[in-house]
């Protein structure tokens, strides 16, 4: 990507300007969620794996965090973290409803 330019260097409506940030922006999300996939050892929801076939709720309940450790996306690692599911409701109104798979 840091090979990208632009021509129009107007600064209104320069769709070239928007296009090439959208573009920076769709690479670095598809290289992020790329390398979360294949770091998550189950099928869940839309992330399904041929060679892990199940939901693994007591190694898999939580939240991937993601970023690059470099603006550019060609010389930038992917940083995978994790943080918990908050699985109980956080005030008396709701009850708590446990993780179950998803059957169509």
């Amino acid at each position: 990507y840091k090979d990208v330019g632009i021509k129009d260097r107007t600064m209104v409506w320069n769709t070239d300007l928007v296009e090439t940030l959208e573009l920076e922006n769709l690479i670095n999300q598809a290289a992020q969620e790329m390398y979360a996939a294949e770091a998550r050892q189950e099928s869940r929801g839309a992330h399904a794996h041929e060679n892990f076939p199940d939901r693994d709720d007591k190694k898999w309940m939580k939240h991937t965090l993601s970023y690059l450790d470099s603006t550019y996306v060609e010389d930038a690692k992917v940083v995978l973290k994790y943080r918990a599911v908050i699985d109980q409701p956080l005030d008396k109104e709701m009850h708590h409803v446990p993780p179950a798979k998803r059957v169509y």
